[in-house]
């Protein structure tokens, strides 16, 4: 990093902090100059918004695919013998005196005989995506903060991904399906973070709030496609599923290769001076007449040499190392219960389309909830009380009893529908937390620490399915506790978005003198 900040005054310097900086150094900040330039929210940014934020339809798509391609297919006894009922284990019944009731292609488990198979078998595939979702997380967490950028970073993870689908189609057994999976998670897990540090660098932080939730938007729609996908498929191979969602992701790759513009502040922050003023220029008001020659920024010069440097920033800075845990534990926690919960709907006596789709839907009110009030919600507080709220409605899906499984479906919603708002604005929040040269970085950690929550949860739905341990009490304590370490984090609510780590740590430290000032 640069041992001077043309952007701040330098504390530390000979002279005393109440001298001001000489007056050859006021030049606008990169801040302000970016603010003046796309504070407005206009059409070229919407429009930039609305094609990145559409990565996250193939996102869901891919993380949930599992659910239906991997079901327990239903089954029917063909013959009268006594001991063949819907209760009984059709790996106690002979072969020929029970049947499935759809075509055995219809998933992987009548397909390849995987029947009586062990849950660690069966729950294979979904595990290797969630384990390469965060090994490659963390290979990859630092390339869209270093030599790629946000938008190479969301074209080539994309891609990757949508082709790794593509072959999944031509899996010959188990084992070959769940190293597809694995890659596909392992590609796949950059996306959401490029494409949600790259929407709200377009815009100005008046709107961030609202663009970033798009994204969400976008999730939600792509995870509800996939019961209607689903459905229209039922009696076909459970390989048409990966069809419909892989291709469509190829053709949206190449339009963000094409179409989409780099982060103006990744730009400037790299030194790519001209780059980040045409971008600015392409999605500024017409009538803007700002002059860009007068624009100060400071380029993070430690980035440069190791791909890593932004995680060792992280490390070494107290204040930012502090930060970064306490995000990494809240996301663990929500992202068990986001993962695991429509994982544990085939455990709940529902229709398995019709519970997957209200899941989906139950996404909408969240993402519209986050939009509509994100710009007055306090950060800390409200994912305090979201983690809250899901945990004790998801230990409430456990109590037993006709009155409470009536009432489990409705349960297990707000549940879901609680974290999914908490998921939503801990992503928010975990951006306004971390400057322009770690910010993708920091988010794609607590994206992986969600992720590592998930590579539990299909461990607990096979526990609850082989011997009745609830998943959703452990699903209840878990997120609950978690959250608790909000209160623990500094608000972020209406501040300015810093580009550099001595930016950052001025306003940190500014903030704890305030603290002691007023305790004084």
């Amino acid at each position: 990093m640069a041992d001077t900040t043309p952007l701040l005054y330098q504390p530390n310097s000979v002279k005393s902090e109440s001298t001001p900086p000489p007056l050859e150094k006021h030049h606008p900040s990169l801040d302000s100059t970016i603010e003046r330039c796309i504070g407005d929210f206009g059409w070229a940014q919407f429009l930039q918004a609305l094609l990145v934020s559409s990565a996250w339809m193939f996102d869901a798509q891919q993380t949930f695919i599992t659910v239906f391609t991997d079901a327990h297919p239903a089954w029917h006894c063909t013959s009268n013998q006594l001991d063949c009922n819907s209760a009984s284990n059709i790996c106690n019944l002979p072969k020929n005196s029970w049947a499935w009731n759809f075509p055995a292609y219809t998933s992987i488990i009548s397909e390849w005989n995987l029947e009586c198979a062990t849950s660690t078998i069966t729950g294979l595939p979904a595990s290797s995506f969630f384990l390469g979702c965060l090994v490659g997380g963390l290979v990859l967490a630092t390339l869209a903060d270093s030599s790629l950028g946000r938008k190479n970073m969301l074209f080539l993870s994309c891609l990757t991904m949508s082709l790794s689908s593509f072959l999944t189609v031509f899996s010959t057994n188990i084992w070959v399906y769940s190293a597809l999976k694995l890659v596909c998670g392992f590609c796949r897990a950059t996306i959401g973070t490029s494409a949600l540090v790259l929407t709200i660098e377009l815009v100005g932080k008046r709107w961030r709030g609202q663009v970033g939730v798009i994204g969400f938007f976008c999730f939600t729609i792509g995870f509800l496609s996939l019961p209607a996908i689903a459905y229209l498929n039922r009696l076909s191979s459970w390989r048409s599923l990966y069809l419909w969602t892989s291709i469509p992701g190829i053709l949206y790759s190449l339009l963000v290769h094409f179409f989409v513009r780099e982060s103006p502040r990744w730009l400037f922050v790299r030194g790519r001076k001209e780059e980040a003023v045409a971008t600015l220029k392409s999605i500024a008001p017409p009538n803007h007449s700002w002059s860009f020659s007068e624009v100060s920024f400071e380029q993070e010069m430690s980035n440069n040499g190791n791909v890593y440097s932004t995680i060792k920033m992280l490390v070494q800075k107290r204040w930012a190392f502090r930060r970064l845990l306490l995000v990494m534990v809240i996301g663990f926690g929500i992202g068990m219960v986001y993962y695991g919960m429509p994982l544990g709907l085939g455990n709940l006596s529902f229709n398995l389309y019709l519970s997957v789709t209200l899941n989906a839907l139950s996404e909408i009110p969240s993402s519209m909830f986050t939009i509509l009030l994100i710009g007055k919600l306090n950060r800390k507080l409200s994912v305090l009380a979201f983690t809250t709220l899901s945990g004790i409605f998801s230990i409430m899906c456990a109590l037993k009893g006709e009155v409470w499984t009536r009432l489990q479906i409705g349960l297990e919603l707000v549940s879901f529908f609680s974290t999914c708002t908490a998921f939503s604005i801990l992503l928010i929040f975990t951006i306004e937390l971390f400057p322009t040269c770690v910010r993708n970085s920091a988010t794609s950690l607590v994206r992986q620490a969600i992720v590592f929550g998930g590579v539990f949860s299909p461990m607990l739905v096979a526990a609850e399915r082989r011997d009745g341990i609830s998943s959703y009490v452990v699903f209840g304590l878990v997120i609950g506790y978690c959250g608790l370490f909000a209160v623990c984090l500094p608000e972020t609510r209406g501040r300015t978005l810093f580009d550099t780590m001595d930016e950052e740590e001025h306003k940190e430290k500014a903030a704890c003198n305030g603290v002691g000032d007023v305790l004084a």
